[in-house]
């Protein structure tokens, strides 16, 4: 599911970005937003010309869980014996990589602009939306510069026009539910203290 999520972003905010720059959705050689290219990963080497879209963190959202977290009721009303959904944050790193300077922070602002104006996707209004998810929620990240520093030593390269964003819930759930067992009924036994 993580990568059904993360595909659905990059082919969404591509298309709005052939949208706004150039008013061409056809131009499949011309990526506005990619992914990393899996062999110029050390020392990672972004794209030219086009907005990286890079997971750098997934944390564990813990305030939603449910109040009984192996079982659930199912459409038919038996009880199920299943893991708890785990829902995650993602935290995505655009970068943008271009020859003229004020191209990358235009794409950037495109991309601020958009997920401002459209910052929760559900599946009535972003239909291609993977199966599953039931809410993205788009949040803008400001760092400040030691965690800026720490990112950017961490990649092992140099700075370069980025924006950090927080995706909220993308929950992954256990497929491989079992019958919970029914309680009939039950024993109760009084001890005396000696």
């Amino acid at each position: 599911m993580l990568a059904e999520t993360l595909t659905f972003l990059r082919r969404h905010l591509d298309e709005q970005l052939r949208v706004r720059l150039d008013g061409s959705q056809d131009d499949a050689a011309g990526d506005k937003v990619v992914f990393l290219d899996g062999d110029k990963l050390d020392p990672i080497s972004f794209q030219m010309n086009a907005v990286t879209a890079l997971l750098i963190n997934i944390e564990e959202e813990r305030t939603l869980r449910a109040a009984d977290l192996h079982s659930r009721q199912a459409e038919d009303g038996s009880r199920q014996r299943i893991q708890p959904d785990i829902r995650l944050i993602l935290y995505v790193l655009f970068v943008a990589r271009f020859k003229k300077y004020e191209s990358a922070w235009q794409h950037l602002s495109l991309i601020v602009e958009h997920l401002q104006s459209t910052r929760v996707f559900e599946p009535a209004t972003a239909p291609a939306l993977p199966e599953g998810v039931e809410r993205l929620i788009l949040e803008l990240v400001t760092l400040g510069f030691a965690e800026q520093n720490e990112i950017w030593s961490a990649l092992r390269t140099t700075h370069h026009p980025s924006l950090l964003y927080r995706i909220k819930l993308v929950a992954l759930r256990d497929r491989r539910p079992t019958e919970a067992p029914v309680i009939t009924e039950a024993e109760h036994t009084l001890r005396r203290r000696a």
